[in-house]
């Protein structure tokens, strides 16, 4: 993947999951802020100050998580992005931190 399609669809991805938070937020899911600036993606969990930051790679082709649970790369492979050493898809994974550190079930999703 070149440059320029690797930046087009890491930028899909973190309007995706900022919108996908956002809706959550309007349903009464999850208390969260978001916060983008170029590449990076900020979320606020407003109950307790915690942060999730995302933010795309271009050097590495990567999409970077960093929240209370560690630091997680993911790679784009068969349209997916997975995380470089577990496997586990990078939507599943917000899902997931996002329940932790939010403090409810939720689902993140790309819809």
């Amino acid at each position: 993947m070149t440059e320029s399609e690797f930046l087009d669809v890491a930028d899909t991805t973190l309007s995706a999951i900022e919108s996908a938070l956002d809706r959550l937020h309007e349903q009464d899911m999850v208390d969260v802020e978001c916060s983008r600036s170029g590449n990076v993606l900020e979320i606020e969990f407003c109950h307790n100050g915690s942060k999730v930051i995302v933010n795309s790679q271009a050097a590495m082709q990567e999409i970077w998580v960093a929240a209370r649970s560690g630091g997680f790369h993911y790679k784009r492979v068969d349209g997916k992005w997975v995380d470089t050493r577990t496997g586990k898809e990078l939507f599943q994974a917000l899902s997931d931190i996002t329940t932790e550190q939010g403090g409810a079930p939720v689902v993140v999703s790309e819809q």
